[in-house]
């Protein structure tokens, strides 16, 4: 397994609120997160790193493989990183406010989970084909799926950048949880919404079909979201299951 990430600060924002981790348990096991923050004019970056680094740091001292047992351990741990998030919140004014989406993916073996709070989003490109694993919280995709707006107007509405679920903003935690099987030669893309804005997905899927180096291959996204604009802050993490024999 390789793992490869780069992260940006993109042509417009002054400071990058997006933070980015890899971290190995005991027993193996990789978690890689992928954050970012929002609120305050420095607000979002101390949630972020927070959310990754504590959530990192914890996993390291774990021992867990079986994916069922993390599932248990993931959400309290998100739980317990938004109650520090709220707390450390209201402790400072000039972080009043903060926040910050999340996605997880914890690969054990030939299985993965993948967790997500908010619009930052996991990818599995699979036989060529990119598929979009987990569900934005975002008002534009709930208006989408009620039928309020078609795809092609979701892509223009001026409210795209609000989420209905992050860490730090209310006591509730609501985590999407799946666990899929991780077959020979997947590959895993974890990014901020300041790249899948500025990307299209065949975009992303024609970088990820290329056989350049997997850091190679986060730059090229990075650059071409830049290309585009830039209007954000820019994560993409891939992760590539080497060959082999195809699991069962």
């Amino acid at each position: 397994m390789e793992i490869a990430y780069q992260t940006d600060v993109g042509k417009k924002r002054l400071n990058n609120q997006d933070y980015v981790g890899v971290f190995t348990n005991q027993q193996g096991a990789t978690l890689a997160l992928v954050a970012d923050g929002m609120g305050g004019h420095r607000g979002g970056d101390v949630a972020s790193e927070m959310a990754v680094s504590h959530i990192g740091y914890a996993f390291e001292k774990t021992q867990a493989t079986e994916i069922e047992a993390v599932v248990k351990w993931l959400i309290y741990e998100l739980q317990q990183e938004n109650e520090r998030i709220l707390e450390k919140s209201q402790q400072y004014e000039d972080l009043s406010g903060m926040g910050t989406t999340i996605v997880a993916v914890l690969i054990s073996g030939t299985r993965f989970l993948v967790a997500n709070i908010g619009d930052s989003r996991a990818y599995l490109y699979r036989n060529r084909r990119l598929m979009q694993i987990t569900e934005d919280h975002s008002l534009v995709n709930e208006l989408v799926k009620n039928g309020e707006l078609t795809a092609e107007e979701a892509e223009r509405f001026p409210q795209k950048n609000v989420i209905t679920r992050s860490l730090g903003v209310s006591s509730n935690v609501d985590a999407d949880v799946t666990i899929y099987d991780f077959d020979a030669d997947d590959a895993l893309l974890l990014c901020s919404d300041g790249l899948t804005n500025m990307v299209s997905d065949a975009e992303i899927s024609a970088v990820l079909a290329t056989d350049q180096p997997l850091q190679s291959k986060a730059e090229a996204l990075i650059d071409m979201a830049n290309a585009a604009g830039g209007l954000d802050n820019i994560t993409a993490l891939i992760v590539h299951q080497e060959g082999g024999q195809p699991n069962d």
